[in-house]
C-alpha cells in the first residue's frame, strides 16, 4: 500500500505550506458533512493544507488566515442554516461590523437542497449574499444540489468539484518536480486506533469478574431526596440481601413467568462441573451477547418462577448446549445491542417506559409510540435541571450495532486477536484539534468490539468515496479494478445499481469482497461515525398522569424502516432495527433539540390548521396539547392523512378529549386513493375561512411529493374560495399574511 507524507506534516512538500484552504460546512442529516469531506480529499491531493470544521467552529477573524474558504451548506426548515451553522450566521449579522471588514477573503459556496421545498437553498443564497455585502470576493460561481437530481446530490456537486479543482490548478500551480498525489496512492489518515495501555492483572481480572457478573444498575431511579441515582456497591460495605421479589424486578422477571429470558434458558440443562463451566466463560467471552448460561449468571434460573422446568419447556434437547433452540420467532431470538451508555456531551440520562407498537401487526407499516422517561440532570452544588420542551423541539437518539454483525465483521476482517483488547484514538496531525472524530464518543478504554457496536456504522449504504478506500486494502487486482469503478463518477449507474437500489450495505460490500483486508488501526478512516437520529416529540405521557418528582416524560411517534428492495431483501434501518429491539427499562442517553416555532403558532388564542400526514402528527400533537392549557383557545382543524381508518388513525380518541374538528383522509379505504391535498380541495370553504380569522399553518410529515401537493391545494382553495385571482398571487399572499411552519423530513 503506497502512501504519502501528509502536507500538514511537512517534510517533502514544506515547499507549499503556504498552500492553505479553509472548508466549512452547516449540516443536519450529515450529506453537507460528506460533501465537505470530498472537496477536502481532492485539496490534499493538490496539497494544499486543508482545515475541515463546523461554521459554529470558527472565528470571523479565522477566515483571514486563509487564501480560500468554501462553505458547503444545506438548507432546513423554512430556509434556515443548520444548527451548527446559526451561531457562524448571527456573527455576520452583527450590525457592528464593518463593511468591507471580510475584503480579504475570496470564498465560495455549495448549498444542499430539495427543490420540492418552497425556499429551495435559501440558506446558502442568504449566506452568499452577506458575505459579499461585507466585501468577500468569489472565487468560482457557487454550486447548488437537488435532492430530487435523477443522480441526487451527485448530479451537481461532481461537475461543481471539478470545476474548483481546474480553478486552483490553474491559479495555483505547483512548484516544478512537485506534482499532485495520484488517485493509486492513499491519503493518510486524520485518525487511527491503537492497543490502549494494558492494565494491571489484579484491575484486568476485577473487570472479567465485573462483566461476568454485570447487573442492570445504570437505569436510574428515585432516591428518598427526589434526585436520581444509579446504585451500586462500594467495597468494604456489607452486601445487602437481596429478597426474592428484588432479584425478580433486577431481570425484568414477572410473577407468572411471561417475559422468557431465552439467552439463560439456553444453558440451563448444563451440568455446572468446572470443566463445563470453564468451557462455556470461554463461550460467552468469544461472543458475550449470543451465549449465556443460567447458573453462570447470578442464578436467573433460581429466581424465575417454576425455575428450571419452566425455562427449559420451550426446549429441545441436542448433543451440545450450543446448540439449543427456543420455538421462539427467528426475529425475536435477534439478541439486541448493550445498553451501555455513551458519554453523549449535553445528553441526558433516560428510560424507556414503553414501546408500543400503533398498528395492527397485520399491517404493512409497524409504527412505535415510544415512551421515556428522562431524569433530572445533575448539575453541580447539589442542584438538578430538569428537561423543559416545546412543540417542535427532537429528541436525538443515538443507534447502536447489533452483536452478529460486529461479530460478522470481526470474522471477516480477521481482528478476532484484538477484537476485546481496549483502544484509543490517535490523531495524526499537530494540527488537528481533537482526540477522535467529531461526533465520535467513545466509552472510556473501549474495545474494539464496542467501538464497532457504538460509535462506527457498518451497515449503512456506502458513499462512493468509501470504495476508494477499501481498494487500498486488497490485493486482487480484480477487486481492487471494480472497487475503483464503483469509485468513479464515469460509472455513476452502475455504482447506484449496486448500492442505492438493493440498499445494499457496508458489511455486504466487504462480504462481496472478501479479499479487501482493512487494518484494524484504520477504522477511523475507513468506517463513519454513527450520527444521532432526530424525531420530533409528540407531546408528554404527564398530559394524562401526575407529575413526577425527579423526571419529564414525553412521546415518540417512530415509524419503522423495515421493507424489501429488488433482490427480495428484507432491509431494516438500523434506528429502526436498535428501537424495535429495546424493552422497557434499558437506559439510553438522549440530546434535544431546540426548535424554535413562529410565536403565532404558540399563541394559544390563534386558530390553527394543521395538517399532519402520518407519523407528521407528532409535533402536531405536542402543540395542540401545548395549546390546550389555556383558556382561550382559538379554533383547531387538523387534516390527518393515513391508508387504513382502522390502522393508521393515531391518537383518534385523543383529537375528541381536545374537541379538536379532523377532516381524515385514508388514501386505501376505497376504490379511488384520496389524499389531505384532496380533503383540502373538497372542504376549501373551510380553509378560506380559517384564513379569513388569521389562522396559522402547520404542515408536518414525511418530504418529497406531499409538501408540495399540500401548498399547490391551499393556493387553489384561496382561489376557489374568492382569496386570491390566481395561484401566483395566492402564494404570495399566503406567505407574506399567515405564519406557515413547515417540518418535513
Amino acid at each position: 500500500m503506497a502512501s504519502v507524507q501528509d502536507p500538514a506534516q511537512g517534510g517533502e512538500v514544506s515547499a507549499v505550506d503556504r498552500r492553505k484552504m479553509l472548508i466549512l460546512y452547516g449540516s443536519e442529516t450529515g450529506n453537507s458533512e460528506e460533501s465537505a469531506n470530498d472537496i477536502e480529499r481532492m485539496a490534499r491531493r493538490l496539497r494544499f493544507r486543508t482545515s475541515l470544521e463546523e461554521m459554529d467552529d470558527v472565528e470571523l477573524r479565522d477566515l483571514l488566515q486563509y487564501p480560500f474558504v468554501v462553505f458547503v451548506i444545506a438548507t432546513t426548515g423554512q430556509g434556515d442554516l443548520p444548527r451548527n451553522a446559526r451561531k457562524f450566521w448571527k456573527s455576520l449579522l452583527r450590525k457592528r461590523l464593518p463593511p468591507n471588514c471580510l475584503r480579504q477573503v475570496n470564498f465560495t459556496t455549495f448549498g444542499l437542497g430539495d427543490s420540492s421545498y418552497f425556499q429551495y437553498n435559501w440558506a446558502a443564497r442568504k449566506l452568499h449574499k452577506r458575505l459579499e455585502q461585507l466585501g468577500a470576493t468569489e472565487f468560482i460561481p457557487r454550486g447548488e444540489a437537488d435532492e430530487r437530481h435523477e443522480d441526487g446530490i451527485d448530479g451537481t456537486f461532481l461537475p461543481w468539484c471539478l470545476t474548483l479543482r481546474t480553478y486552483l490548478e490553474q491559479h495555483c500551480p505547483l512548484p516544478p518536480g512537485l506534482l499532485p498525489i495520484p488517485p493509486e496512492v492513499q491519503l493518510p489518515p486524520k485518525f487511527t486506533i491503537e492497543l490502549a495501555a494494558q492494565n494491571s492483572a489484579a484491575d484486568k481480572k476485577g473487570k472479567e469478574m465485573a462483566f461476568s457478573r454485570a447487573k442492570p444498575t445504570d437505569t436510574p431511579r428515585a432516591d428518598n431526596s427526589g434526585g436520581s441515582a444509579s446504585v451500586t456497591a462500594s467495597e468494604g460495605t456489607t452486601p445487602h440481601k437481596e429478597t426474592l421479589d428484588e432479584r425478580r424486578a433486577r431481570y425484568n422477571v414477572d410473577n407468572h413467568g411471561r417475559k422468557l429470558d431465552t439467552d439463560a434458558a439456553l444453558f440451563s440443562h448444563v451440568d455446572d462441573s468446572p470443566a463445563r463451566v470453564a468451557m462455556l466463560k470461554r463461550e460467552h467471552e468469544r461472543k458475550p451477547l449470543e451465549f449465556a448460561h443460567a447458573r453462570c449468571s447470578d442464578g436467573i434460573a433460581g429466581v424465575w418462577p417454576g425455575g428450571v422446568d419452566i425455562l427449559d419447556k420451550p426446549n429441545v434437547l441436542k448433543d451440545a448446549p450450543t446448540k439449543y433452540s427456543l420455538e421462539d420467532p427467528p426475529d425475536l431470538l435477534e439478541a439486541g445491542p448493550p445498553p451501555r451508555q455513551l458519554p453523549i456531551p449535553n445528553s441526558w440520562g433516560c428510560v424507556l417506559d414503553g414501546n408500543t407498537r400503533l398498528t395492527p401487526n397485520s399491517h404493512w407499516q409497524d409504527v412505535r409510540k415510544i415512551s421515556i422517561r428522562c431524569y433530572d440532570k445533575a448539575v453541580g452544588d447539589g442542584k438538578f435541571a430538569r428537561l423543559m420542551f416545546s412543540p417542535g423541539d427532537v429528541a436525538v437518539i443515538y443507534p447502536k450495532n447489533f452483536p452478529q454483525d460486529v461479530q460478522a465483521l470481526i470474522d471477516l476482517m480477521g481482528w478476532g486477536d484484538v477484537a476485546d483488547q481496549p483502544f484509543q484514538h490517535v490523531p495524526q496531525g499537530l494540527d488537528i484539534p481533537c482526540l477522535t472524530p467529531k461526533n465520535c464518543y467513545p466509552l472510556e478504554n473501549s474495545t474494539l468490539r464496542e467501538l464497532l457496536t457504538h460509535n462506527y456504522d457498518i451497515t449503512c449504504i456506502p458513499r462512493r468515496t468509501f470504495f476508494t478506500e477499501i481498494s487500498y486494502y486488497t490485493e486482487d487486482s480484480t477487486h481492487k479494478e471494480r472497487l475503483r469503478e464503483f469509485a468513479d463518477p464515469s460509472h455513476s449507474d452502475e455504482f447506484w445499481d449496486y448500492t442505492s437500489r438493493p440498499r445494499r450495505s457496508i458489511l455486504e460490500v466487504l462480504q462481496d469482497f472478501p479479499s479487501v483486508r482493512v487494518p484494524y488501526q484504520h477504522v477511523p478512516a475507513v468506517f463513519p461515525v454513527i450520527r444521532g437520529r432526530e424525531y420530533s416529540i409528540a407531546g408528554s405521557g404527564d398530559m394524562y398522569s401526575e407529575a413526577e418528582p425527579d423526571h419529564t416524560r414525553f412521546d415518540l411517534v417512530i415509524a419503522l424502516v423495515k421493507y424489501k428492495t429488488v433482490l427480495r431483501k428484507t432491509r431494516q434501518g438500523l434506528c429502526s432495527r436498535y428501537i424495535r429491539s429495546l424493552m422497557p427499562g434499558t437506559p439510553i442517553r438522549i440530546k434535544f433539540r431546540r426548535n424554535s416555532l413562529p410565536p403565532a403558532i404558540l399563541e394559544p388564542n390563534t386558530p390553527l390548521l394543521a395538517i399532519a400526514p402520518g407519523t407528521g402528527v407528532a409535533p402536531i400533537r405536542a402543540l395542540i396539547q401545548e395549546r390546550a392549557f389555556s383558556e382561550n383557545q382559538g379554533e383547531t382543524h387538523l387534516f390527518y392523512g393515513g391508508r387504513n381508518r382502522e390502522a393508521d388513525f393515531f391518537f383518534q380518541d385523543e383529537w375528541t378529549d381536545f374537541g379538536i374538528k379532523v377532516t381524515t383522509a385514508f388514501s386505501r379505504d376505497q376504490p379511488s386513493k384520496i389524499y389531505v391535498q384532496d380533503r383540502l380541495l373538497e372542504k376549501f370553504e373551510t380553509v378560506c375561512n380559517m384564513l379569513r380569522k388569521g389562522s396559522a399553518i402547520c404542515l408536518c410529515g414525511s418530504a418529497g411529493k406531499m409538501p408540495e401537493a399540500v401548498r399547490l391545494a391551499l393556493y387553489d382553495c384561496m382561489v376557489k374560495g374568492g382569496l386570491a385571482a390566481d395561484r401566483e398571487q395566492a402564494k404570495e399572499t399566503l406567505h407574506k399574511h399567515h405564519v406557515f411552519w413547515e417540518e418535513v423530513w
